[in-house]
């Protein structure tokens, strides 16, 4: 079997993806990584201490474990649906080309 020049691109790019990935939680032990909610709830009660929202959450996840599991699933789901209709509407032009040709 013999891979082609592209197919080592594409695997190096891979590679190079997974050390991006991979690399802040090696480096920088014992830090903690915490999403831009809670930054910007910090940095407004830092501003404004008096500040009250004006809405409030549907649904309140019991932890933060479950808080992640579903944002993970909503961006997986997000995900799906963005690969399902770019290979629908690649599949529909693959369909027109031999049309097109016969022409």
């Amino acid at each position: 079997m013999q891979v082609s020049r592209k197919g080592w691109h594409n695997w190096l790019l891979v590679l190079g993806v997974v050390a991006l990935a991979i690399a802040p939680l090696i480096l920088v032990r014992g830090a903690e990584f915490g999403g831009s909610d809670g930054e910007a709830e910090s940095a407004i009660q830092e501003m404004n201490p008096n500040y009250k929202p004006w809405a409030t959450p549907i649904f309140e996840p019991a932890s933060g474990e479950i808080e992640s599991l579903l944002f993970a699933l909503q961006a997986g789901l997000g995900a799906g649906v963005i690969g399902y209709a770019i290979g629908l509407y690649r599949g529909r032009k693959e369909l027109r080309k031999p049309e097109e040709n016969q022409e």
